[in-house]
Parts: structure tokens; sequence; C-alpha cells
């Protein structure tokens, strides 16, 4: 893990939110480097900041990650990563768009040079299942797209 990512998010618990955006049966996907050896996918997302509602926070780092304006709707399931130095709790919403051009942006929580967006796409399901599952999202890189709306509870890998 790049040292500047562990020092900003490792040893402690964040409170995270993520969100589902689709379009015609592709998932919206971020690609993460400096997490882990290797690149990681999962939904555009982020930390929710002191005093800031997790609705907030989402449509914040949305616009952040992929230049896309959105609006939360339901929340969809809850997902704990337990995988030391990170400890996430993660509110998963639906979203949906609003206005924007998609775009891989930033996270104005890391320098230039640490940056973690490494790419940003819609993503067929057909291409989310064929990545190594550790390169995607444990609870949802392999499941199918209906299977992934069906989701709903809390959920711990």
């Amino acid at each position: 893990m790049d040292k500047e990512i562990e020092k900003k998010f490792g040893g402690k618990v964040r409170v995270r939110v993520c969100g589902l955006y689709w379009q015609q049966e592709q998932l919206l996907m971020v690609n993460h480097q400096g997490l882990y050896p290797h690149d990681f996918w999962s939904p555009p997302g982020g930390g929710v900041e002191f005093g800031e509602s997790a609705t907030d926070a989402l449509i914040r780092e949305f616009a952040e990650e992929t230049g896309l304006v959105v609006t939360t709707e339901r929340l969809a399931f809850v997902c704990e990563l337990v995988k030391p130095p990170l400890h996430a709790v993660e509110l998963f919403f639906d979203v949906k768009l609003v206005s924007g051009t998609l775009r891989t942006g930033t996270d104005p929580e890391l320098s230039a040079h640490g940056q973690m967006i490494k790419e940003v796409r819609l993503m067929p399901e057909s291409v989310r299942k064929s990545l190594p599952a550790e390169a995607c999202h444990r609870l949802i890189g392999h499941l199918d797209n209906e299977k992934i709306r069906r989701l709903n509870g809390y959920f711990r890998i």
C-alpha cells in the first residue's frame, strides 16, 4: 500500500459512501491504484467528512471522481471491510444522474503524485466478472447485475 494512502486512511474506521450508477446494464466503476499491489475497481465514492450527511458526501464524491452530478435514491446495502490497515463501513446507495460529462477525476485529499484514481468507466457485467477476484470490490465484483440490484442488508467482507 502506498505510504501516503496508508497514513491518510489506515489505522482507523472510516465511514464511506458508494454510488451504484447504471447505464444500459453497465455499472460505473473507478479503478484505484496504490491501495494494493494491483489495480482495484469499485463503484465511485469516498469518505464522509465530519458534519456532512452521507448523501451529501456521496454527491460530492461522485462529482470529484467522475464529473457527474447525481441525486441519491435508496440505501441499497451496507458493507464492512476489515483488511488491516484498512477498516471501512461502506453505505451503498442507488444514484440517479442529474447532469455532467463522465471523466476521470481526482481525490482532493491526496497530493498530485499520490492520486489513487486511475480510470473511470461504465463496465459491462462480462468485463467486471472477468477481472481477477482481488482486482474488484469483493462483494459485487463477480455478481450478476440483477443480484447486485437486489442486495440489501449488511455484509462483512
